[in-house]
């Protein structure tokens, strides 16, 4: 909608989902914002980064699983789905770890001077097999957004919010926007593609409404690098 957006519905629930940041903040009003949940450890985001590099795609993660992803079975592995029970947390760290020896299996054993018997055997293996790559991205993929989906979807019916928005850069998966907009019976709304990594436009637009409810800053402002949002 080129930067037009339809006039907010309060509650808001918005996922925030980037490379540093994977949160739910419950929006009441503009300027009034609660964290439901964040993640524990990895950033969604991050992770895409981490299992990109250990499949060799490149840099950054996200297009590129995105991509070898097209190809692939999202039901070839059964990766883990960290749920926290009933809390709108995320983690992130146990599915990467489990795409990690994943593709271990597929890995050549290099530079150890007294491999075990498991080592050798592996080594052995990978040279006949070739990592299956677009079935580890796809299941990888799903995994994240299943979780983002799901704990999204939880937190939606909760707080019985109005709308539901997507926001930072892994918002521009298509996987996440059709799976969210599938599984929720409330209007979701997602930024074009080319604003989903545009900080100017999200920093000016919370700018915007706290110079309208008249909260200023002196001119001692100095940068914060981890400035809480709530």
């Amino acid at each position: 909608n080129r930067g037009q957006p339809p006039a907010q519905r309060f509650p808001t629930l918005c996922l925030i989902v980037s490379g540093g940041h994977t949160e739910l903040v419950l929006i009441r009003r503009h300027g009034s914002y609660e964290i439901l949940g964040r993640t524990i450890d990895d950033a969604a985001g991050e992770a895409f980064d981490k299992v990109a590099r250990v499949l060799d795609l490149g840099f950054p993660g996200g297009p590129a699983i995105q991509e070898a992803a097209k190809g692939g079975n999202p039901a070839a592995f059964k990766f883990p789905r960290a749920k926290l029970g009933d809390s709108f947390d995320f983690s992130f760290s146990g599915l990467k770890t489990a795409v990690l020896r994943v593709a271990q299996k597929y890995t050549k054993v290099e530079k150890l001077r007294r491999p075990t018997r498991e080592q050798k055997l592996q080594q052995k293996q990978a040279e006949y097999r070739q990592m299956p790559v677009a079935d580890i991205a796809a299941s990888f993929q799903m995994a994240v957004v299943d979780v983002l989906v799901s704990k999204t979807k939880a937190a939606a019916e909760k707080y019985n919010v109005a709308e539901v928005m997507l926001a930072g850069g892994v918002s521009a998966n298509m996987l996440l926007r059709n799976k969210m907009m599938t599984a929720l019976d409330r209007p979701v709304l997602v930024p074009p593609l080319y604003l989903c990594t545009d900080n100017a436009a999200m920093i000016g637009a919370a700018a915007h409404w706290r110079l309208q409810a008249g909260q200023t800053s002196g001119w001692d402002l100095d940068v914060v690098a981890n400035l809480r949002l709530a």
